[in-house]
């Protein structure tokens, strides 16, 4: 199942939080910098030993005072114009993150709008194509029951509702 909702992705009851992290995975702004402060030293402590992580791919971590059991680091691409390998990079992070939770035993899992900040993806490209990510990992792993898209306000989710709705 997906499910969008609007809220604060630090307060969601999850097994596992994704963060819309960059390469080098030391914490940043946005959605990254709200998970490194609202779980704490110990996420970015694991962060230093895992070499960082490349565009597309996801590694996990604990989730130090959040209440879920891991954090899961997905490094989205940034936008180029869309002829440089952006929807398979940004569906990759979806594909890995679910993997990934499988993997540890997790079975709900909330996700951000990963690489529509900062990194300038347009929100009516990146939703289809993480939607799809997302539903085709989860068919693949069902033992991953829930993935819950958190967004901070209607204008980012619009676009991910119109996705799952076709």
């Amino acid at each position: 199942m997906i499910e969008l909702v609007i809220g604060d992705i630090t307060q969601e009851e999850v097994d596992a939080i994704v963060n819309a992290a960059n390469s080098t995975l030391l914490g940043g702004g946005g959605v990254d910098g709200a998970i490194h402060r609202a779980g704490g030293p110990s996420i970015l402590a694991e962060c230093r030993d895992l070499g960082g992580c490349p565009t597309g791919e996801v590694k996990a971590t604990g989730a130090g005072r959040l209440s879920a059991k891991h954090v899961l680091h997905a490094v989205g691409p940034v936008w180029r114009g869309g002829d440089a390998g952006e929807p398979e990079q940004l569906a990759s992070c979806h594909t890995r993150a679910i993997e990934l939770a499988a993997s540890l035993g997790d079975r709900t899992v909330a996700f951000p709008a990963i690489s529509t900040g900062a990194y300038g993806y347009p929100l009516e490209l990146a939703a289809p194509v993480a939607i799809r990510a997302t539903q085709d990992a989860m068919r693949v792993h069902p033992d991953v029951e829930l993935a819950r898209f958190v967004f901070r306000d209607e204008a980012t989710l619009a676009p991910y509702r119109a996705a799952l709705g076709s």
